[in-house]
């Protein structure tokens, strides 16, 4: 296999006429630039240059092979230079995996203007409460609630906001089953929480001296997504724990409110987390410069 690199020298050499003024320009000593040529020669098994002490002369066969690669030096140059310019620009497609409730709070209008600030880029969203192989489905970027966890990918975990949980219930359901004094009256109340097959389900949170309480409550519904814990909460079928941006505009008309509101759970907020550490898009970040900002706004 013929080395790259020495036929483009072979090109800047002839452009220049002369090894002297082609080392000058490309910042290297003349005797190697030489050398890498006479290499080039020997692997192609015929002279290209007459060399003398005045000029440089093409044979036959290098002035043949100069026609032939010459174009082509150039045009690798010019997709490397393309590629370093259109990298300062974000494009491309971006995959973003985000839990399946991401747009309840998220909203659409800020990816509209996204789009619309960046046309260059295109967005796919993969929406599942899952964990998903970023390797595997070709994520480019994974946004997870929950505690940070090791990962067995190469990549960085950046914690982007910070929430709190809190109890809510129906107005309904609070006028039937009246309101719990202390945490551990939850026992005798129907509660919705996440899904874990077989178990009593813990609820650990802070009390209102900064201690932890926990309470170990039966529920009465199960479910996998936050939306779903929250349709059931609205519908009065008990009380639930959830993030607070995901209960906030529920609170605000009146559709659910407090229980217990000086017991809260410390959120571990929502994570992005990327398959390699290096050399990250500038469409993905500028996609994780929208969501941060929009996130703190909703927290603020």
């Amino acid at each position: 296999m013929l080395d790259l690199n020495d036929v483009a020298l072979f090109v800047q050499v002839v452009r220049n006429g002369s090894f002297a003024e082609a080392a000058r320009r490309l910042g290297m000593p003349p005797n190697t630039l030489s050398r890498r040529v006479q290499q080039l020669e020997e692997q192609l098994g015929m002279r290209l240059l007459q060399r003398s002490t005045r000029k440089l002369t093409l044979t036959s066969a290098g002035e043949a092979f100069h026609a032939r690669c010459a174009g082509a030096v150039d045009g690798l140059n010019e997709a490397a230079q393309d590629l370093l310019t259109g990298t300062q620009e974000p494009s491309g497609l971006v995959r973003v995996a985000a839990p399946a409730d991401f747009f309840d709070f998220f909203q659409m209008e800020w990816v509209a203007v996204f789009l619309a600030t960046y046309p260059k880029v295109r967005l796919d969203f993969v929406l599942s409460d899952a964990k998903t192989d970023l390797i595997a489905d070709q994520i480019d970027l994974a946004l997870r609630g929950g505690p940070m966890q090791d990962s067995s990918y190469i990549g960085r975990q950046v914690m982007l906001c910070e929430t709190a949980d809190g109890l809510v219930a129906s107005p309904a359901y609070l006028a039937a089953h009246g309101q719990p004094d202390s945490l551990q009256d939850l026992t005798q109340h129907a509660c919705i929480t996440y899904s874990q097959p077989g178990k009593l389900t813990t609820w650990r949170l802070l009390d209102p001296e900064g201690g932890s309480e926990e309470v170990q409550v039966t529920p009465c519904l199960s479910g996998n997504t936050a939306q779903a814990l929250r349709k059931a909460a609205v519908a009065g079928m008990g009380i639930t724990l959830l993030p607070h941006p995901i209960t906030r505009s529920d609170l605000k008309a009146g559709l659910l409110v407090p229980v217990l509101p000086h017991y809260k759970r410390p959120g571990s907020g929502l994570h992005a987390l990327y398959p390699s550490r290096r050399h990250l898009p500038p469409a993905v970040s500028a996609f994780m410069a929208l969501v941060t900002e929009k996130l703190n706004e909703l927290q603020a």
